[in-house]
């Protein structure tokens, strides 16, 4: 049985997956999500998932997080972690500002105005200051977003998970929260672990991009993005390795339909 426990602070990766392979049910309905995963992400990369539908790359950011336990090898991470989903997920009867104060209670800070007030600055981080008393249906998808990211940030993560964000999102509204999570990113020093079915997306984001097979996923190839900060998603250079991923991913998906 694999197990999830923190790595000593002198390791130099943030995540580190070794030979983690993950099965649910049993007999004829068992099902190998993950099979053999070997994976390190440094501390302070931003490094995204991507492969087709269904490849396992949720299952990997839950076991990372600690919500699912491996079926065999080790998940260890240093220090402390936050999931973010496709979906807010806020609590629809709390203003904005509750759902942040929420989080940084749940984290162990007792006293209610230093909760207001660093809820109010992570509002602020997001650019949501303003709609602080308004509650989540009062306000936009993407502000919703920017919502559940300082409500992440409150948790005061070290790795910071990501579980296709912005993947309900317009294409302008998603542009802008990449420049913002970017900002974030570098101004706070985390990790960043985000799983996206957006090559581009992945490229324009990550340091680098890791590419999963079809069921059962396994890692089949790790591409360095060398393109320049900051980046704009539809900058030729942007487009070119997202090319190259796309066309590795399309072999992944014949492969798979050949068996």
């Amino acid at each position: 049985m694999g197990v999830h426990e923190p790595l000593q602070p002198l390791v130099e990766s943030a995540v580190s997956l070794q030979q983690v392979t993950k099965v649910f049910g049993a007999g004829q309905s068992l099902v190998v999500a993950l099979e053999g995963i070997d994976l390190e992400v440094p501390t302070g990369r931003f490094t995204c998932l991507v492969g087709a539908s269904g490849c396992g790359k949720s299952t990997l950011l839950s076991l990372v997080a600690g919500l699912e336990k491996p079926s065999a090898g080790s998940v260890a991470v240093v220090g402390r972690t936050a999931l973010m989903f496709q979906e807010a997920a806020l609590f629809g009867w709390l203003t904005l500002q509750k759902n942040v104060e929420l989080a940084i209670k749940l984290r162990g800070e007792s006293n209610r105005q230093e909760r207001k007030a660093e809820a109010m600055e992570l509002l602020e981080l997001v650019r949501l200051a303003d709609f602080a008393h308004h509650q989540p249906h009062e306000v936009s998808g993407g502000m919703r977003q920017r919502a559940a990211l300082a409500r992440s940030l409150a948790q005061k993560p070290d790795v910071l998970l990501m579980d296709e964000p912005f993947g309900a999102l317009d294409a302008i509204t998603r542009d802008l929260l990449h420049e913002e999570l970017e900002s974030i990113w570098r101004a706070q020093a985390m990790t960043v672990l985000f799983v996206t079915h957006n090559v581009r997306e992945a490229v324009r984001l990550g340091d680098e991009v890791i590419v999963l097979s079809s069921r059962p996923g396994r890692v089949v190839e790790r591409i360095s993005v060398d393109v320049e900060r900051p980046r704009r998603i539809e900058s030729a250079a942007v487009a070119g390795v997202a090319a190259t991923i796309a066309d590795r991913l399309r072999e992944e998906v014949r492969r798979h339909g050949d068996h």
